[in-house]
């Protein structure tokens, strides 16, 4: 299979991970997804990924029309615009003008401490997961702007939006005591790009004996269903509350602080067990909730993807 377009690579074994999963990508996924399947797997361009992300911008800068799916509707959300930012970055296109209209844009719906909540106020209406606070007065939330500010950081972005938001990171982020698995997440988001890189590894360093002391992390794929998880607050992107996070939910590429967490035999296991999730028709399973129709078709895509991303970001051969 190969995509129109895409510039020629020699044929993808049939029935290996990557064959499947590229059959089940153009049976099941939107444009967008079509879009940076071809871009990561078969040598397509940026620019037409540019193109279906356009048609999630609004004009105040920011992102809606359910690009997160839990989020239905067409206003622009913080966590819409966190997820055109991973895509922008995922391309090499996370900067210029598009990025200065996104930063006003985050500026304007930032609470008073500088900060991102996951939903903006005043946006009820519109149909979104139960999982997911409306509330008038929506709180800063890590989860929301510890992946932003450091995508933003790591395509050296500059911008006033990044002061205040940077200083709430380091303070959310010293002040973990009792986590939760996403909450983890987001600060290890930040601190793999932090400028900062001495404090970044000492937190990183702390963060990952609370992940351990707190069990956060099914180290042993076969008996996760009996280790206990911390209660996930409302709302993120990943795994459903109450589902297990594994090594490779935390060190999505060995470069990240947090790949030191685990032994090499830990993350093998990890990798194994990623690896086996490949269903039958080639996609990934999603761990997100499931509350419509709609939302789990279009969310397997994403994570066929991720999964294939982070296997060959740790060396596995995908096809």
């Amino acid at each position: 299979m190969a995509e129109t377009g895409a510039s020629a690579l020699p044929p993808t074994p049939a029935h290996s991970p990557l064959f499947r999963a590229e059959h089940f990508v153009w049976l099941t996924a939107r444009v967008l997804e079509q879009r940076l399947f071809a871009y990561h797997f078969l040598n397509g361009a940026a620019d037409p990924v540019e193109t279906a992300l356009d048609a999630y911008r609004n004009e105040d800068g920011g992102y809606g029309h359910a690009l997160e799916p839990d989020l239905r509707g067409p206003v622009s959300r913080p966590l819409h615009t966190g997820h055109a930012l991973a895509v922008l970055d995922a391309i090499g296109r996370c900067g210029g003008q598009r990025v200065e209209r996104v930063c006003r844009y985050l500026t304007s719906v930032s609470t008073a401490d500088g900060a991102l909540p996951s939903v903006g106020p005043g946006r009820r209406g519109y149909p979104t997961a139960p999982s997911v606070p409306v509330v008038a007065d929506p709180p800063s939330d890590l989860l929301a702007t510890g992946p932003v500010v450091g995508l933003l950081h790591r395509n050296e972005v500059w911008h006033a939006w990044l002061f205040r938001a940077t200083d709430f990171c380091w303070q959310a982020v010293e002040s973990l005591e009792k986590s939760h698995p996403r909450e983890i997440a987001a600060a290890v988001a930040f601190l793999d790009a932090v400028p900062d890189r001495p404090r970044a590894e000492a937190l990183a360093d702390r963060l990952g004996r609370l992940v351990r002391a707190q069990r956060l992390a099914a180290l042993d794929a076969d008996r996760s269903a009996d280790r206990p998880v911390a209660p996930d607050q409302p709302f993120a992107s990943g795994p459903a509350p109450g589902e297990p996070h594994f090594p490779h939910d935390f060190a999505r590429t060995p470069r990240s602080l947090a790949r030191a967490w685990f032994t090499e035999d830990e993350m093998a296991r990890s990798l194994d067990f990623l690896a086996a999730q490949q269903q039958e028709d080639g996609g990934w399973p999603t761990r997100h909730p499931r509350w419509a129709p709609g939302t789990a078709l279009e969310t397997r895509p994403m994570a066929t993807i991720e999964a294939l991303r982070t296997l060959r970001a740790h060396g596995r051969h995908v096809g």
